[in-house]
């Protein structure tokens, strides 16, 4: 058999070869010419038998692929059916999953569904429950709306006995504080020091009574003061007390220094800085305008003469009061510093407390004055005060009273223009039933400031510096002149007061009367201060304050000689106030000149802000 094989496949190879090259054509020689030549001619049976073998072949060899054919179609079917399965089962693990995801989330909505109906049905309880409550609360309501009105008027009864005993509790306040800050002497001296210095004190004092008054004016404009009202002023006093202590503290430490710096140098500098500033501001050369125009010649320097031996007199007249009471001022009894203590209090006090809250609070504190002043007797710190209990009391009253109104005019009616009327009205009507007050009155302020003469005071030789500022009007902190803008807010608080008081008149007293210094006055001293050469920054500011406050009754009174005051101030005196004014000064200026204008254009002076009304005095 192996031999057969190995013939066969030679045989095989040859008749595949032979095949082969019988199709290619006559390109070479068929493989059979080939074996012919090589091997022996083969006989015909032989070639039967192989032809058959390989037929047998043949068919074996394509029965076995197609038997492997059958197999692999097979095994495809076989493997397509397992894909298939594996696809069928996983379509439904993931039917079944969506089906199962869908139940879940038709439970949770019915979950939630049914939530929602449980809320929603708690609630509609709950509104049922708070419409039975409501209506039960507002059958109640309706029951005891009655006793509701009532227990509001019992309320508002005691807010208001409650608010008018805070209001008295802060007027207790203030008057411990302006006690308190009466205790405060800038010029205090010691034997043993040339001078201690307690301005600073003293400026602290009067802002701490400024703020308390502050505050009271501003709780009676809303009504009653709170709590928080009451707490700030108690505050406000605690910090006066420890000021007092500290002020004590430091004359104690003040009285062991034995030298002070000497300044003498600076002094002397600015003595002939300001002495070459005054004389320029002095000189009676004209004034360029702009253009290069020049001024009217023929203005004074120099107050009239009949001007200043009528402040010459009142001058004197002050300083021989204050003669007539150097006993009490300087006894070291300590019962007639008690009673001097008690006068000063009782006099400077009431005016302290001046405001507009009411018509019947202003009338009360003009009957304290006026009764003090009249020697009856009247009620201060608890303790009855009279000026019977010492000779010269009565005139230590009328000094300190005096004092105290030009003291108000340079702070309080500097700081709230507006209260330069209920001052003036007080002022007024007590000047008019004690006359040595005004007298009193007007030294003081032309002391304070010359300018309400009006005086402009010269440098003399031998001057120093210092004193003659004061002279201007000027104060010192730590030998240090105050800001110019501060001067001109206390000059313009002063020059106001008395524009109110020259048109004001007490309006419980006297009618019949005629008022002790009234508005023939105040047009003296405007047209004196148009014959006079303006001073840069000063003259503006006064004339604006003055005539903003009682312009409006100069020109009732004085009708078309006023108009002919105001054109001549606008278009002769108003140039020479703007040929001296620098550029860092025009801002007073400026203001007085919108004034003139809108006044000239309206042919009209507006009641300045603050003016009483008859209203005020039944309230």
């Amino acid at each position: 058999l192996p031999v057969f094989l190995h013939e066969f496949l030679i045989l095989y190879s040859v008749t595949d070869s032979t095949h082969m090259l019988t199709t290619q054509g006559n390109n070479g020689l068929s493989l059979l010419e080939m074996d012919q030549e090589v091997l022996p001619t083969l006989l015909p049976s032989k070639v039967t038998e192989v032809e058959g073998c390989i037929r047998m072949y043949e068919e074996m060899y394509r029965l076995k692929g197609k038997e492997g054919l059958r197999q692999r179609q097979e095994q495809q079917e076989q493997m397509v059916r397992a894909v298939y399965d594996l696809a069928s089962e996983q379509l439904k693990r993931f039917d079944e999953l969506k089906e199962l995801k869908q139940h879940q989330e038709f439970q949770d909505l019915q979950e939630v569904m049914e939530k929602s109906l449980k809320e929603t049905q708690g609630q509609q309880e709950k509104l049922k429950e708070e419409h039975r409550h409501r209506a039960k609360v507002l059958n109640l309501k309706l029951r005891e709306a009655e006793q509701q009105r009532q227990r509001q008027e019992e309320l508002e009864r005691l807010r208001k006995e409650e608010g008018q005993e805070r209001l008295r509790r802060l007027y207790s306040i203030q008057e411990e504080v302006l006690q308190l800050n009466q205790q405060i002497d800038p010029n205090y001296r010691h034997k043993d020091l040339p001078k201690i210095d307690l301005s600073a004190y003293s400026s602290r004092g009067n802002q701490i009574c400024g703020l308390v008054s502050g505050l009271i004016r501003t709780t009676s404009e809303r009504g009653f003061p709170t709590q928080v009202d009451v707490a700030n002023t108690e505050r406000a006093l605690q910090e006066m007390r420890g000021l007092i202590s500290s002020m004590q503290q430091e004359i104690a430490a003040a009285v062991e220094e034995k030298k002070r710096r000497d300044e003498e140098e600076k002094r002397q500098k600015q003595q002939e800085l300001l002495k070459k500033s005054q004389m320029k501001a002095q000189s009676t050369a004209p004034a360029q305008l702009p253009g290069g125009k020049q001024t009217k010649e023929g203005l004074q320097v120099k107050t009239d003469e009949s001007i200043m031996r009528w402040y010459q007199e009142l001058q004197d007249a002050a300083n021989q009061c204050v003669t007539s009471f150097s006993e009490i001022s300087n006894c070291k009894d300590n019962e007639v510093k008690k009673i001097k203590t008690d006068l000063q209090k009782a006099a400077t006090i009431p005016v302290s407390q001046i405001s507009t809250i009411a018509g019947s609070q202003l009338r009360e504190i003009f009957d304290k004055i006026n009764n003090l002043l009249s020697g009856k007797s009247v009620q201060s710190g608890g303790r009855s005060v009279s000026v019977t209990q010492h000779p010269q009391g009565l005139d230590f009253v009328y000094y300190k009273l005096a004092e105290k109104f030009v003291s108000q005019g340079e702070e309080e009616v500097a700081s709230h223009r507006e209260a330069a009327f209920p001052i003036a009205v007080v002022a007024s009507g007590i000047w008019e039933i004690h006359p040595r007050v005004g007298d009193l009155f007007l030294a003081h302020l032309h002391k304070k400031c010359p300018y309400s003469v009006p005086f402009y005071p010269a440098f003399k030789e031998g001057t120093s510096m210092e004193e003659y500022q004061r002279m201007l009007g000027y104060q010192f902190k730590d030998s240090k002149i105050e800001e110019q803008d501060h001067f001109l807010k206390r000059m313009s608080g002063l020059i106001r007061l008395y524009a109110a008081i020259i048109q004001l008149r007490w309006p419980y007293g006297n009618r019949q009367g005629t008022h002790p210094h009234g508005l023939s006055y105040g047009w003296r001293w405007l047209a004196q201060m148009l014959n006079m050469e303006p001073l840069a920054d000063v003259t503006a500011t006064l004339l604006f304050g003055f005539l903003e406050v009682c312009g409006n009754a100069l020109m009732k009174q004085y009708q078309i000689q006023f108009w002919k005051m105001m054109l001549l101030i606008r278009e002769d005196y108003f140039p020479r106030i703007e040929a001296i004014t620098s550029s860092g000064q025009m801002g007073s200026l400026m203001r007085f000149k919108q004034f003139l204008e809108e006044c000239l254009q309206k042919k009209e002076i507006p009641l300045p802000k603050g003016f009483l009304q008859p209203s005020f005095w039944r309230s």
